[in-house]
């Protein structure tokens, strides 16, 4: 049972526990311990081999000193994640402002290349329900279709959620990335899975959870975030601009950087996904 391994894992005794709601690739607990600690635990299925270790990598990695808080990882088990319990509170704009300034320092912290894994973290990680390999390359343009685009068109095509014509849509982009892309980055330490339900706010400021982080362009997680919505996303980019400036030309390059959340979907879920995929890469193309 899940509450003897987050006594394993903490050394203490579990007083009681309880089933949450929401997420799709896990069972999660709420759990209070017997000296009063609150702590969150959840259970990888079997069929998401390394999904825990990725996990505990990417929190370790992503708690980056003044950057944006993230649960502290209290222990890990080939299948369960123990960390600390976060209370929910509602979004204000003083915490999106500082989830801005945060995000933008954590991106600044850098990473070895693109593509990379955090340090410890196993190269064949996962997105949601999706693997998702994160494999070193020497520019991002190269990371971006090799790993991120290209993987997942194969198999949306397999799937029947992306026709032939949005495949070569899609190869066109990958062609072309290198005048797509912008001005040339560094590495940026991302999150890598920025939508916003991986946003979690808290009394007095936001939290990232569940990141699937990999070293990659910043202007991606900045993309989820528009894709998805975010409470008060203008004030949280406002203040992002404040600490490191985007490069001219992000607002046009949102599309190119929604592609690989748009693909996972498309695999994962079918429906409209793929044809919302086949017209932010033609949106790509038109705005270069």
């Amino acid at each position: 049972m899940i509450t003897e391994e987050v006594a394993r894992l903490t050394g203490r005794e579990v007083v009681e526990a309880r089933r949450l709601s929401g997420g799709d690739t896990a069972a999660a607990f709420a759990a209070r311990l017997d000296d009063g600690t609150e702590v969150f635990a959840k259970s990888a299925p079997p069929s998401m081999p390394g999904a825990t270790a990725a996990e505990a990598a990417s929190l370790r990695w992503l708690a980056e000193p003044g950057a944006v808080p993230v649960p502290e990882v209290l222990g890990a088990s080939e299948d369960v994640l123990v960390t600390e319990h976060v209370a929910a509170a509602s979004p204000t704009a003083r915490a999106a402002e500082e989830l801005g300034r945060g995000l933008a320092r954590l991106h600044d912290a850098g990473a070895p290349a693109h593509g990379s894994a955090p340090p410890g973290g196993p190269a064949d990680a996962w997105i949601g329900l999706a693997p998702m390999r994160n494999e070193p390359e020497q520019d991002w343009p190269a990371f971006f279709a090799r790993h991120r685009v290209q993987p997942y068109v194969r198999r949306a095509v397999d799937s029947g959620a992306i026709g032939t014509e949005s495949a070569r849509v899609l190869d066109r982009v990958c062609e072309r990335l290198p005048e797509l892309a912008g001005p040339a980055e560094p590495p940026s330490r991302l999150h890598g899975d920025l939508w916003s339900g991986n946003v979690h706010w808290g009394r007095e400021a936001a939290w990232l959870i569940d990141p699937a982080a990999h070293g990659g362009h910043r202007e991606t997680d900045l993309a989820m975030l528009h894709l998805f919505g975010c409470p008060q996303l203008d004030r949280v980019v406002a203040t992002y601009q404040e600490v490191r400036p985007l490069s001219d030309g992000w607002r046009e390059r949102i599309a190119l950087h929604q592609l690989f959340p748009l693909l996972v979907h498309a695999v994962l879920f079918g429906g409209g996904y793929g044809a919302q995929a086949a017209r932010a890469a033609e949106r790509a193309l038109r705005s270069h």
